[in-house]
């Protein structure tokens, strides 16, 4: 294999897609290519940011499904038609199942902006996390890369950097701070780093 083909799966903006489209151009991820975007949300500006690129998009509509096994199944049939082989959560709000992650053990990554174990796990997504932070007074913060099992935000972790937290922060400021200082660092390299090892067949 040459390249590690990886699909970006999305909800939102897209900041940290965007990153990894503009590490991709850099050179930062040269193990890997972004082949297909999938979004769970139509209206995602993300989508906007694949097509810039060049990159094919998808759209998967839970409330177009019976259920979320079908929602899934969508997806996986997605995964299999572009062959990948690294799936990436870059602000993808929607939890899967054990099922699914089960079906690909360390072919799926997560970027959760805290240093996990602080600040993780069921409910604790966008803004909520740095809004956590601020109440319990920590210090740093940051941004953790990590496999994703069936537990929310509890698999191996992969990579970590560390974010100041200011006296006059608000979770606004600090959720871009985290973003900025730590994500956008370390899930292009962490792609590069598992795409590497998915190359060389480890």
């Amino acid at each position: 294999m040459s390249v590690a083909r990886i699909a970006v799966m999305v909800s939102g903006g897209g900041t940290n897609l965007q990153a990894l489209i503009d590490a991709q151009e850099s050179g930062i991820i040269k193990d890997g290519k972004i082949a297909l975007v999938i979004s769970n949300n139509a209206g995602a500006y993300a989508l906007t940011r694949a097509d810039k690129a060049g990159i094919p998009a998808e759209v998967v509509l839970l409330k177009d499904c019976k259920d979320r096994a079908e929602f899934e199944k969508r997806i996986e049939d997605l995964l299999s038609e572009y062959d990948i082989d690294l799936i990436v959560l870059a602000g993808f709000m929607s939890i899967l199942s054990a099922e699914f992650t089960g079906k690909h053990p360390n072919r799926i990554i997560n970027v959760h902006p805290s240093l996990i174990p602080s600040f993780c796990g069921k409910g604790f997504y966008g803004l909520h996390v740095h809004e956590a932070a601020l109440a319990y007074g920590v210090k740093v913060t940051g941004a953790t890369v990590h496999f994703v099992n069936e537990i929310p935000d509890g698999g191996k972790i992969i990579m970590q950097k560390a974010v100041e937290v200011m006296e006059d922060d608000t979770p606004e400021t600090l959720q871009r701070r985290v973003m900025e200082e730590a994500e956008w660092k370390i899930l292009p390299r962490a792609c590069q780093k598992i795409a590497r090892e998915i190359v060389r067949g480890n």
